[in-house]
């Protein structure tokens, strides 16, 4: 199952009417993490009004929780929950710290000040794509390699772990639906002169420039 998730904690302050928030996003893998993770962020504001926040995790039925932590009811944590739906990210946590700069700001002033704080945090924050990958360890010879390099390239698909000795291996990563037609693939291209070693399928992630992210094993709940 894809989904996708922050790449690594990240912090965004925005100011309204003299109000801090502080919008901290994490990644989390459970529930036990989510938790913890609240813990040290209110640990380092603990002299912050509020930590409101909002978490979503797990596959398939995942787990959400919020709390306004003493804003008005719904004005905090509901919308920051919101926010991590209508851009269905997932395994997150969203801390949105509060120190009050002395005007009030009433509670539609409150929801979207919580809004908009969990959605700049989340739109600055790097994300991962994750899905269920195998890695293909291909072996050619240097002659085949050329149009490999090429074919690979024109498709979109990154090639990893290069070595280059005797005969040239590298790695391709693609999604687990897709091995079979990658590996019939690659026979075609080289005529069958390559061998293709398929690795057990997991979750890895991929960030924006490309670069893998291995040891991802989400909570699937159901």
């Amino acid at each position: 199952m894809k989904f996708t998730t922050p790449e690594s904690e990240f912090t965004l302050e925005t100011v309204e009417k003299k109000s801090r928030f502080i919008a901290t996003v994490v990644p989390i893998s459970g529930v036990d993490d989510a938790e913890q993770a609240l813990l040290d962020i209110r640990e380092q504001h603990k002299s912050a009004n509020h930590n409101c926040f909002a978490y979503r995790v797990g596959l398939g039925v995942p787990v959400e929780r919020f709390s306004d932590d003493g804003e008005p009811s719904g004005t905090a944590g509901r919308p920051i929950l919101e926010v991590i739906r209508r851009r269905t990210i997932d395994n997150v946590l969203v801390v949105v710290t509060r120190y009050f700069g002395g005007i009030l700001l009433g509670a539609s002033g409150l929801v979207r000040a919580y809004a908009d704080a969990a959605s700049q945090g989340l739109s600055a924050a790097a994300m991962l794509e994750c899905d269920v990958m195998n890695t293909l360890q291909v072996t050619c010879d240097y002659g085949v390699y050329g149009k490999l390099e090429y074919v690979l390239g024109q498709s979109g698909i990154a090639m990893y772990e290069k070595a280059f000795s005797d005969v040239v291996s590298f790695d391709i990563v693609v999604p687990e639906v897709d091995v079979e037609d990658r590996l019939a693939a690659l026979s075609e291209w080289t005529n069958g002169q390559a061998t293709v070693k398929v690795l057990p399928g997991e979750y890895i992630g991929v960030t924006q420039d490309g670069s893998l992210v291995r040891g991802f094993w989400p909570t699937e709940n159901t």
